[in-house]
């Protein structure tokens, strides 16, 4: 599963979060979450739990194939 990285930095602005705070909300080591963050394939449950504290669905922040 892949991030996409612009509809991603629009749920951190819509939930005021920036890296440091979806880190810690997700509770997920930095390195982990810059990966998805620049668009790197990651396991389902990484990327749900990053969906889970942002508080929006995973399809929200998913390339569109």
């Amino acid at each position: 599963m892949v991030a996409d990285r612009k509809k991603l930095e629009i749920a951190m602005a819509r939930a005021c979060m920036n890296t440091e705070d979806l880190q810690k909300a997700a509770s997920m080591p930095r390195p982990t979450l810059n990966n998805v963050i620049v668009g790197k394939s990651t396991r389902p449950g990484t990327i749900g739990r990053i969906a889970k504290a942002l508080g929006v669905d995973v399809a929200e922040i998913l390339v569109e194939e």
